[in-house]
């Protein structure tokens, strides 16, 4: 009875650091370097595969765990963790992808409805996607963020943005490898790509329905 005792608790421990795993940075996978124009414009080009089918795997519901830094680039070191649902759809003849999250427990939210919206459009001309975030408690759209997958299925996309007043850049990682439990994340850069702090993180799968 110890025996067995004692094996169910480190199959948990081996289940709950699989998952947690998931939900941290996969340092497997490099961020790309971050290239600027004479302007100071993001120099971002397509890769040879992109296509307007790339978030065709993300049609459908989802259910998701989330990780959350509760500060941003302030060297925080405490997360919070929480469920949320997802509902997306292709729209625009097949030229965009949409999607509506939702929780409760949004951090700093908790027991509200919060709910975002996330607006993906595909440029024929340049292959390029332009990813647009909508959060219900601001009623703005984020400044986009820009990129494509690669040939393994992974995704970067980058853009300019503030925190508290300064300049920072954001970049958007879709892990979609394994396109039944799909990973997203999403890290902060102060110093134009030099460092990247993660900053959230989920993994989504399909509900039993």
């Amino acid at each position: 009875m110890k025996r067995l005792t004692i094996l169910l608790l480190f199959l948990s421990s081996a289940l709950a650091f699989g998952q947690n795993k998931e939900l941290t940075a996969d340092e497997s996978i490099p961020i790309p370097k971050v290239e600027f124009d004479v302007k100071g414009d993001l120099k971002i080009t397509a890769s040879p595969n992109s296509s307007p089918n790339d978030f065709d795997f993300l049609v459908g519901k989802w259910k998701m765990h989330n990780r959350h830094l509760d500060k941003r680039l302030a060297d925080c070191h405490d997360w919070t963790e929480f469920d949320s649902s997802d509902v997306n759809a292709k729209i625009l003849n097949g030229a965009a992808d949409m999607d509506t999250y939702s929780t409760t427990r949004f951090p700093g939210l908790e027991g509200k409805l919060f709910e975002g919206l996330t607006l993906r459009l595909f440029d024929p001309k340049t292959r390029l996607w332009s990813l647009y975030w909508i959060a219900s408690n601001t009623g703005k759209i984020d400044p986009p963020v820009v990129g494509s997958f690669n040939k393994n299925g992974v995704g970067h996309f980058f853009g300019k943005d503030t925190l508290n007043g300064k300049p920072i850049l954001v970049v958007f990682r879709w892990d979609a490898r394994n396109k039944e439990r799909p990973i997203w994340s999403q890290a902060f850069s102060p110093d134009n790509g030099k460092t990247w702090e993660w900053n959230f993180f989920n993994v989504s799968e399909r509900p039993n329905e």
